[in-house]
C-alpha cells in the first residue's frame, strides 16, 4: 500500500479541505485556521478570502483541478459531493500520486457485514471508503451520523406554523456539526489516533419527534412532527427545486435506513471533549428560526 511521507501532522501543514464552501467544511477551516495551518480550500463555489487561506475555485471531480488543488499538501479532508462513487476512479491517482494524508468523511450507516447498504446514499460511501483502500491510500475514516445542522431545513415551515411535516426517519443519535467538525481538525492536525473508522454520534438517540419537541423548547413553542406519505414528500421535495436523484435517495434513506441505538465515545476520544446533546445545538441555534 502507498504510504505518505506526511506522517506526524502539524499546525504548520498545507491541508486542503474539499467542500470548502459547505456547512462543515466552513467550520473545520475556521478551525483550521485558528490553530494556525495553512489552508487550502477546493470548492465549485468561491469562499471568502481571507490570510492563511488559499482558494481554489473548481471541480473535485475534475483531475486536472484536484492536481493543482493538492501541490504540495500533506493531508486532505475529503468531502464526497456526489451520489455516484465511480467519478471518483478518474480523480484517485491525483491522491496516490500526491499521497497525502486522507481524512473522509463518511457515513455512521455503513454496516460492513452486509454486501450492499441499505440506500443510496449509503452505499456511495460505502464505495468511496473500498475505492480509497482499494487505491492504497490508507484513509482515516470519519463516519457521521445525521448531523443537527439537517434540522436548518424546517426553518421556512417553522416561520410559518408549529408544525414540521415531513418523511419519517429511522431513530439515531444526531450529531453535531461541531464536533464533527472538532473531530476532523484533530485527525487534520495529528497522526496518532488510527484509521478507524470512527464513529461519531451525539449522546442520545433520537426520533425526528423528539427533534422537533426540542428544538420547540429552545424556541419557547409548542412544536409538532407530523410525518407525511412517501409520495406526498417526494413531490413536495420536487417542488422545493432538489435534484431528481437527490430526492429519490432521500426517500429511500427514509424508507430503509436502519433504526441505530448506537452511541460511541468517539468524539470524546478525538477531541477530548463529550458530545454536544442536540438540545444544546438548538439552544445555541434557536435564532436561526425565528
Amino acid at each position: 500500500m502507498t504510504e505518505s511521507p506526511h506522517r506526524t501532522g502539524t499546525s504548520h501543514d498545507l491541508i486542503l479541505v474539499t467542500g470548502a464552501a459547505g456547512n462543515l467544511g466552513r467550520a473545520v477551516v475556521d478551525r483550521l485556521v485558528a490553530r494556525g495551518a495553512r489552508v487550502r480550500c477546493l470548492d465549485r463555489h468561491p469562499v471568502d478570502e481571507r490570510p492563511g487561506v488559499e482558494p481554489v475555485v473548481g471541480d473535485l471531480t475534475d483531475p486536472a483541478v484536484l492536481r493543482t488543488a493538492l501541490s504540495g499538501v500533506d493531508a486532505v479532508l475529503l468531502v464526497w459531493p456526489l451520489l455516484d462513487a465511480a467519478p471518483a476512479r478518474a480523480v484517485l491517482p491525483e491522491l496516490v500520486r500526491a499521497a497525502p494524508r486522507v481524512v473522509y468523511l463518511s457515513s455512521s450507516a455503513i454496516d460492513d457485514d452486509r454486501a450492499r447498504q441499505t440506500d443510496p446514499i449509503v452505499q456511495v460511501h460505502a464505495d468511496v471508503e473500498a475505492l480509497l483502500v482499494d487505491a492504497g491510500l490508507r484513509p482515516v475514516v470519519l463516519r457521521s451520523e445525521t448531523m443537527a445542522s439537517n434540522v436548518r431545513g424546517w426553518a421556512a415551515q417553522l416561520r410559518a406554523g408549529d408544525v414540521v411535516a415531513g418523511p419519517d426517519i429511522a431513530r439515531t443519535a444526531v450529531v453535531d456539526e461541531r464536533d464533527v467538525a472538532d473531530a476532523a481538525l484533530a485527525v487534520l492536525l495529528a497522526d496518532r489516533f488510527g484509521r478507524g473508522p470512527h464513529v461519531l454520534t451525539g449522546p442520545e438517540v433520537l426520533s425526528r419527534a423528539d427533534q422537533v419537541a426540542q428544538l420547540g423548547a429552545a424556541l419557547g413553542r409548542r412544536l409538532r412532527f407530523e410525518p407525511v406519505r412517501t409520495d406526498l414528500a417526494r413531490s413536495r421535495m420536487l417542488a422545493d427545486g432538489r435534484p431528481e436523484a437527490l430526492v429519490e435517495a432521500l426517500i429511500a434513506a427514509s424508507e430503509h435506513r436502519l433504526e441505530s441505538a448506537r452511541t460511541t465515545g468517539s468524539v470524546e476520544h478525538l477531541t477530548g471533549h463529550p458530545a454536544r446533546t442536540f438540545a444544546q445545538w438548538a439552544a445555541d441555534h434557536a435564532a436561526e428560526f425565528h
